[in-house]
């Protein structure tokens, strides 16, 4: 271990944070709005697959590199290209993770600050009277109030910094140790009262009884995308938290265990949004806004609606601070290092610039509504250039570079498995599958 480099306290608070970096609002939100879009079973079906086959090599590759490297993205990738003869150049490309989380920070820090004020709103009213017609308004016009979003975007901001700000054990440990195991408890929770409450048994016939007659390329794609998208990786997150990590711990154990979380928590986030959908005749198709627009009308019909929507957007917005701890710590270990200074200097550095711009992205819905680029605001620009761009093209660059310029004598090495079917399998998917999926989630993405 690097000298000054921090080190988790146990192996189940680097799996809390790793999880908890992974599991985001990608999970709850993304999730349920994109296996309804494309049909339900045959989606998961595909979306499964993918998570095994891209998924899991792209995590061990970052963990292998970041804890080889015992530094930030950038200069780990450096470190590790050198020991393998090869250009420490290659650290570029842990630099593009790093700025590809801090300009995905921007826009999710506006997320979180909706969530939040959900959070607000289902506490003071519970969305009792809510229709199709008012949720739509109500949704509409936070966008448009800029000193409410302005207010719960600062606030979702300074949550995040002062849990970065107290340190790797002192402050990502301790918040990951409470906070998701209170998020799968609220998932598990709500999943079993969706059993009695209705809409349960249709929900499973729809994700579980998959008509491989739907399975078409754009099916294909969006699987892909999702099984890529919702796992973390590209960002530099997994590689910042690798560094942390002892000598003594399974890589590919700990991977597995990441992936695996995060398609339960996938599945379970399924288990409590479609349920309700099913159960009102809300549209399943809903897309993007059906976590905001659309849901509000469930919990104003159902049954303890009040206390569900409460804890509906607690687990909502746990995951999306943990989710953008993991995208700050990124940035701010480059920061650290990069500057040579504390990491309370550099946190409140990352912090305050990520809140700034942050700003400017939640403007773009009013104050600044009029300014746009392509059809595009301010936010969408920012949106579709870190997650359509800069996102696939990380994660397809780290690929190549864990399977083609790494030596397989070092992934071997640090992956534990030197002479295992297992290490083959990795090997074989890192440089055969995982770089042919991303080039073609890049293309189309720079193609939209």
């Amino acid at each position: 271990m690097a000298a000054g480099t921090p080190v988790w306290s146990s192996r189940f608070a680097f799996i809390m944070a790793s999880v908890g970096f992974a599991v985001g609002l990608g999970n709850i939100w993304r999730f349920p709005y994109v296996t309804g879009e494309n049909g339900g079973g045959a989606f998961v079906v595909v979306y499964l697959l993918c998570v095994f086959a891209i998924g899991v090599p792209c995590v061990m590759a970052e963990l292998l590199v970041g804890r080889r490297g015992q530094s930030s993205p950038s200069k780990s990738m450096a470190t590790v290209a050198e020991e393998s003869g090869r250009s420490r150049l290659w650290g570029g490309v842990g630099g593009l993770g790093v700025f590809t989380a801090y300009t995905i920070s921007i826009t999710y820090a506006v997320v979180v600050g909706w969530v939040l004020w959900y959070l607000l709103q289902a506490a003071s009213t519970g969305f009792v009277g809510v229709d199709a017609t008012s949720s739509t308004q109500t949704f509409n016009a936070l966008l448009a109030d800029g000193s409410t979003m302005l207010v719960m975007t600062v606030v979702g901001n300074l949550i995040v910094g002062s849990i970065i700000y107290a340190g790797v054990t002192g402050g990502i440990e301790r918040a990951v140790t409470v906070m998701m195991p209170l998020l799968f408890a609220l998932l598990v929770g709500l999943s079993i009262y969706n059993v009695f409450a209705g809409g349960f048994a249709e929900t499973m016939r729809w994700l579980f009884t998959p008509d491989f007659s739907k399975i078409d390329g754009p099916v294909l794609l969006a699987a892909v995308g999702q099984a890529f998208f919702s796992i973390g990786v590209g960002m530099g997150g997994m590689m910042t938290y690798g560094s942390y990590l002892p000598a003594n711990f399974s890589i590919t154990r700990g991977a597995l265990l990441i992936v695996l979380a995060d398609t339960a928590v996938a599945l379970l986030a399924g288990f409590v949004v479609f349920p309700m959908v099913f159960n009102y005749g809300l549209d399943i198709a809903g897309g993007a806004g059906l976590i905001f627009q659309t849901l509000p009308v469930a919990f104003a019909q159902m049954p303890g609606g009040y206390g569900f929507s409460i804890l509906f957007f607690i687990m909502l917005s746990v995951a999306g601070i943990t989710s953008m701890v993991g995208l700050v710590e990124s940035v701010n270990s480059w920061v650290e290092e990069r500057f040579s200074i504390s990491r309370h200097k550099s946190a409140m550095i990352v912090v305050g610039s990520i809140a700034v711009l942050s700003i400017i992205s939640l403007m773009s819905y009013n104050v600044i509504g009029g300014v746009s680029m392509g059809g595009r605001n301010f936010n969408d620009i920012m949106d579709y250039f870190s997650n359509q761009i800069l996102l696939p093209l990380g994660g397809l660059l780290i690929a190549v570079f864990a399977g083609w310029v790494i030596t397989k004598e070092i992934s071997a090495d640090e992956l534990g498995i030197k002479n295992g079917v297992g290490h083959q399998l990795w090997y074989f998917l890192i440089r055969f599958v995982v770089p042919p999926a991303l080039l073609v989630i890049f293309v189309m993405g720079v193609s939209e």
